[in-house]
């Protein structure tokens, strides 16, 4: 099977990305019953996540 690193590098980045949000307990356990609420409070855990991450 071919193996492209580049591909590997972007996923890689991309599942640490989940990883990070996974920190906060609302987003890793669904805390919030509306769909609406989940997703304002994923957005905000991005949005925390970028302005802290180093890259």
């Amino acid at each position: 099977m071919p193996f492209h690193s580049g591909y590997y590098r972007r996923r890689h980045r991309v599942e640490n990305f989940f990883a990070r949000l996974k920190r906060f307990r609302r987003v890793a356990t669904r805390y919030d019953k509306l769909a609406v609420t989940f997703l304002g409070f994923v957005q905000f855990a991005a949005i925390f996540d970028w302005l802290t991450h180093e890259v």
